[in-house]
């Protein structure tokens, strides 16, 4: 290592150690040999099919015949435009959207909120929130397909010793939609809660001691105080919750199928479908190229607000 000398008239003379020559390069090549595994395996996985994907949408690709097959251009795309499955797919997913956001965000910031200003068994309550996280999606349709049973499942029984009507909770389309959306509302809030919880713990204790002095009301405290500060992490949690919304699969898929018909089908179920049991896989891989265009401008939208959001905070 080189060792440069610094000479100031009003302090002794001292040595200091500096980078050789062609240090920077070497961490540049460090740092790229370390990541080698995980680019290797990025361009395996996930660039290599995409192109793939990108490609066998302008060709008659079938999952049942070796090869690309015949090309088609831009037939595909011009087919899924007027295709009325196809956009009604993407009503349902939109449906779905609308359905769990609100109730995700809001949900999960009041319970934040709360759970943040428990005195004691904080612990526990941040595990009661956030367990039904970790359950696989097999196991929560599971509970809740017991839930919804036509005949024997709790909540119909439920609403008929209460007198009540019992509706068709997994075999009518708006049903389906409100079924499904309280499943993943009970199923992930956990994961909003924990963002929501640790933007908390972010705001110095001060600034309620401040307005604790002021007066302020705890209404007032939380309007004028908290929302402002948790501003970004409220844009994250929306932009990431509409995000997973629309990409509902698994979920609707074992509790209805898609069902009654294609009345719930989103438009994830759409593409499995046609690729997978129509076999119209280069349909499917242009299908799959719009839906994700649609992801990547809701994408860049979150990315101008989050600049809006941080420059707003610097300001």
């Amino acid at each position: 290592m080189a060792t440069t000398t610094i000479i100031d008239d009003a302090a002794p003379a001292r040595t200091v150690a500096t980078l050789p020559t062609g240090g920077r390069s070497d961490e540049n090549r460090a740092g790229w040999l370390m990541a080698a595994p995980f680019l290797a395996f990025y361009l395996l996985f996930l660039i290599g099919p995409a192109v793939f994907g990108l490609v066998m949408s302008f060709f008659n690709t079938t999952s049942v015949r070796p090869g690309l097959g015949e090309a088609v251009g831009l037939d595909n795309y011009r087919q899924i435009f007027t295709d009325s499955e196809f956009w009604a797919s993407m009503g349902h997913t939109v449906w779905f959207t609308v359905l769990t956001v609100p109730p995700l965000v809001i949900l999960a910031f009041v319970l934040a909120v709360l759970a943040e200003r428990v005195a004691r068994g904080k612990a526990l309550v941040r595990f009661i929130f956030f367990a039904p996280f970790v359950l696989p999606v097999t196991s929560v349709t599971m509970i809740f397909g017991w839930l919804y049973a036509a005949e024997i499942g709790l909540l119909p029984n439920a609403l008929e010793a209460l007198g009540l009507p019992v509706p068709d909770l997994l075999g009518e389309a708006r049903w389906g939609f409100i079924s499904v959306a309280a499943l993943t509302v009970w199923w992930t809030i956990g994961f909003n809660f924990v963002l929501f919880l640790a933007g908390l713990q972010d705001i110095p204790e001060q600034v309620y001691e401040a307005a604790a002095l002021d007066g302020a009301s705890p209404v007032r405290t939380l309007w004028s105080l908290t929302l402002p500060l948790l501003r970004p992490t409220v844009v994250l949690v929306t932009m990431l919750q509409i995000l997973a919304s629309m990409q509902i699969f698994n979920q609707m898929y074992l509790l209805t199928a898609g069902g009654p018909g294609t009345e719930t089908r989103p438009v994830m179920q759409y593409i499995y479908d046609t690729g997978f049991s129509d076999y119209r896989a280069g349909y499917s891989a242009a299908a799959t190229m719009i839906y994700f265009a649609v992801v990547l401008i809701i994408s860049v939208l979150w990315y101008l607000a989050r600049v809006r959001t941080r420059k707003g905070a610097d300001a």
